[in-house]
């Protein structure tokens, strides 16, 4: 017997993808998917000034929803995209990159209304932990652009050290082969 993911509303999870559990109860990743387009887009609009503030995400500036549908639908790149909800808010966005696996990046952003509260310490542990025991992931990567301390506050909590410093961003990378799991479950 197979048994199907789903997701909060239960539809399907994008390619078999699990829920992640946080260990906050109301936080939780969810693959997103094309019916979550109006809620991202929504997200995106809230957010225009805070995201790109330090030069990132300046291709968001232009996003409309009909973009932003047609990235999940028709996406163009291999991302493992997640939503980052508290409980049925969805207040951002974390991703899975397969560089060149096992060794994957990360990205991801939080609603401004959302930041300082941990969340996506949280959030990113979960999702590394799901690399790492589901994908099999030995190092994961992420960049950071010079003047984003939270980002890499982020970064620096989940254990992720510099590696490399470019003209407008920081490399900075985990091996997951000493990390231990930080409480994050993936949902049944």
């Amino acid at each position: 017997m197979t048994t199907v993911l789903t997701v909060a509303d239960g539809s399907p999870c994008p390619a078999g993808l699990p829920v992640l559990r946080t260990p906050l109860p109301l936080l939780t990743l969810r693959p997103l998917t094309v019916a979550d387009a109006d809620a991202y887009y929504d997200l995106i609009a809230r957010n225009r000034e805070h995201l790109t503030r330090n030069g990132d995400y300046e291709e968001i500036k232009t996003a409309t929803r009909e973009s932003v549908t047609t990235s999940f639908t028709s996406p163009s790149d291999r991302n493992i995209r997640y939503g980052v909800w508290e409980s049925d808010r969805l207040i951002g966005r974390a991703d899975l990159n397969p560089v060149d696996p096992p060794r994957y990046s990360i990205g991801y952003w939080l609603d401004e209304a959302a930041t300082g509260q941990g969340y996506m310490t949280v959030a990113c542990s979960a999702l590394i932990d799901f690399a790492r025991a589901v994908l099999g992931a030995t190092d994961v990567f992420a960049g950071v652009t010079h003047g984003n301390s939270r980002s890499v506050a982020v970064l620096e909590r989940l254990g992720f050290s510099p590696v490399a410093d470019f003209e407008h961003h920081t490399r900075f990378h985990l091996p997951l082969s000493r990390r231990t799991t930080r409480g994050a479950a993936h949902a049944p």
